[in-house]
């Protein structure tokens, strides 16, 4: 296995005087990017160029990591080429958010396969309801299967995203690449870092990743309330409050939610996954060191499942947007942690998203939000 990584900006261009020969059937191009290149393509259809006989599949970002820095205006790029394991790719369009779980769906069928290993999906970030998507992959792959990934960012804007699929940049796609064999290593871990706050509230009524109403009250209204004055910044300054779901009181088990977007004359939230009936919602702040801490951890967890110190390593990092906007100067401090925990040598890249995939440490793949999410691959 031969991993490159460099870098594209959009005022100096590439960081490489050419790109590395390693073109092949089994070769995966993966690229972070910033929402402007979606108007701006031409590095990108450069890259892809020159890389025919591979799988290219990437999107956009609230930030690109690459290594322990984050850049803006820029493109993360790796090339990897496998030796002993086999690579394929497929992507679907999603045009509304009820497409969800079908997306999933169809591109777990197109990659199964006995000897599937790992997947790694990427999926547009505004038009998607994440959790659908990864229950439409979870119901139709093995359980054996690993699933990691991310929905792809627009800053704090909350636009448009895009995402490359093959040789396209486009809107609203999901796209997805298959590990194949047993030579192939891939690690996960998937931690957060945010202190709940006041009660807990039952969701009286939602509808998939809409809510509603928080114990018979507007959502919206209650939401402001807490807000205050950064109510006037909504959507955008709900990042740094999202909410904790559990499936009852007592739980203390809880999946993050980030909000997408607003609506003033329903009064309601939409997230970037499914908000249950009957569940319980709390809100959250941040915590600048756990959010650091966490990161530190989910490189723990990837050498627990997966990730030794003895193989060439990529590291894939996912974090959420609103990390980003709480920790400020000190985002770069999270990257850091990750990277003192992982093998020496590993080359990094990653994006800041609207939601990472990932299992816990074990069991079933889900939607987070507000987590640092790290995929390693190695052949063995």
């Amino acid at each position: 296995m031969q991993i490159d990584t460099f870098t594209h900006h959009l005022k100096s261009g590439w960081s490489v005087a050419q790109f590395p020969e390693l073109d092949s059937p089994d070769t995966l191009v993966l690229v972070f990017g910033s929402p402007d290149y979606i108007d701006n393509a031409a590095a990108i259809e450069e890259l892809t160029a020159a890389y025919p006989n591979s799988h290219c599949i990437g999107c956009s970002t609230a930030g690109e990591i690459y290594g322990a820095d984050i850049n803006d205006s820029s493109l993360s790029v790796t090339v990897v080429r496998f030796d002993k394991s086999e690579v394929r790719s497929t992507s679907t369009k999603v045009a509304a958010s009820d497409e969800s779980y079908h997306a999933g769906q169809h591109l777990a069928d197109d990659l199964a396969r006995d000897d599937l290993r790992a997947l790694f999906v990427l999926s547009n970030g505004t038009s998607i309801n994440g959790s659908e998507l990864v229950r439409g992959l979870v119901d139709h792959l093995p359980a054996s299967v690993v699933v990691t990934g991310g929905l792809a960012g627009d800053g704090d804007r909350f636009e448009r995203t895009w995402v490359l699929n093959g040789k396209r940049l486009g809107l609203d796609y999901v796209c997805a690449v298959g590990f194949y064999g047993d030579h192939v290593r891939v690690g996960h871990g998937s931690k957060g870092g945010w202190d709940v706050f006041g009660p807990k509230r039952q969701v009286t009524h939602a509808a998939g990743n809409v809510l509603y109403e928080l114990d018979g009250r507007p959502a919206l209204d209650l939401y402001k309330e807490y807000l205050g004055d950064l109510a006037a910044d909504l959507p955008s300054s709900a990042l740094l409050f999202p909410l904790a779901l559990s499936t009852d009181q007592g739980d203390e088990k809880s999946i993050v939610r980030t909000i997408l977007s607003i609506d003033e004359e329903a009064n309601s939230l939409t997230f970037a996954g499914d908000i249950h009936n009957g569940s319980y919602a709390q809100f959250m702040k941040a915590n600048f060191d756990r959010l650091i801490n966490g990161a530190n951890e989910a490189a723990l967890m990837t050498s627990e499942n997966g990730c030794s110190g003895d193989q060439p390593t990529l590291s894939i990092a996912i974090s959420c947007v609103g990390t980003r906007l709480v920790l400020g100067e000190r985002t770069e401090e999270e990257l850091e942690a990750a990277l003192e925990v992982l093998p020496p040598g590993v080359k990094q890249i990653g994006f800041y998203s609207y939601g990472e995939i990932s299992p816990y440490t074990d069991g079933t793949c889900e939607l987070h939000n507000q987590t640092m999410t790290l995929t390693t691959i190695q052949e063995a």
